[in-house]
């Protein structure tokens, strides 16, 4: 039982990872002020880090 919690756990991470990375990836995409090295940077941040770097981009735009 502990077992499955545990895989519960890891998937809800899993999928809070990729829909916050996928939203990052759309808004970075949409952005016309930036090269497109610039995108493709962000984009890569975005698979890493995507909570951390989503912010980072933020405050970069504010």
């Amino acid at each position: 039982m502990q077992e499955l919690v545990i895989y519960a756990i890891v998937f809800a991470l899993l999928i809070g990872h990729c829909l916050l990375a996928g939203k990052m990836y759309r808004v970075v995409h949409e952005d016309n002020s930036l090269s497109i090295k610039e995108k493709n940077d962000w984009k890569l941040k975005a698979l890493i880090f995507p909570g951390y770097f989503w912010f980072q981009y933020r405050k970069t735009k504010s």
